[in-house]
């Protein structure tokens, strides 16, 4: 059966998580494996010039498929462009809650064949990741010249995703630029001391 349209479970529920060590007594006796392959991509230990932030403007479930689908575009297109060690990617919400469908049959006669409304609870049918207004849903670590493809990268992949974002630059100083400032610091209190 081909999954249901986006709108169906983009609406923020009470987070159903719970699955029964004693599959008799469970509601859900296995939970769906999740369709994301990789969290982290990339040169994840190097720091960069820049961090991109994709951030949700409104509190909404985004489905396992839906991060895949943007995951495996912006993947794709900084790993042949920038090569693999030149850019640090992260998925950053983990998709935890259980998606459940009360399955209907519809068609002629189909009154005589489903239960109704009695235990509706639902099969599982997917997971999906609660994401509240402000959280970063993805980030990705670049040099500057990387930077346009990234923001291209992510200008692509809004469509795949429900709700509406912001992208959020950062530039981040790296661990020598810091001790260089510090010793700058250091520098002017000497001058002013003596």
């Amino acid at each position: 059966m081909a999954l249901r349209k986006g709108i169906a479970y983009r609406h923020l529920v009470v987070p159903y998580t719970r699955r029964s060590r004693k599959k008799s007594k469970a509601y859900i006796k296995t939970s769906p494996p999740i369709k994301i392959v990789k969290f982290q991509m990339g040169n994840v230990n190097r720091q960069f010039q820049y961090k991109l932030a994709l951030i949700s403007k409104v509190s909404i479930q985004v489905r396992d498929n839906a991060i895949e689908a943007a995951r495996l575009s912006i993947n794709r297109q900084l790993e042949s462009k920038l090569g693999t060690s030149n850019y640090k990617f992260l998925i950053r919400k983990y998709p935890h809650h259980v998606l459940r469908e009360h399955k209907m049959l519809t068609g002629a006669g189909a009154d005589r064949m489903s239960s109704g409304m009695s235990l509706a609870f639902g099969k599982p049918i997917g997971v999906a990741a609660q994401v509240y207004a402000g959280e970063e849903i993805l980030v990705i670590g670049v040099d500057k010249n990387g930077l346009a493809l990234a923001k291209d990268a992510i200008r692509k992949i809004r469509a795949k995703l429900p709700g509406s974002t912001t992208l959020k630059i950062e530039t981040v100083q790296t661990q020598a630029q810091e001790q260089v400032q510090e010793d700058q610091q250091e520098e002017q209190v000497m001058a002013v001391s003596t």
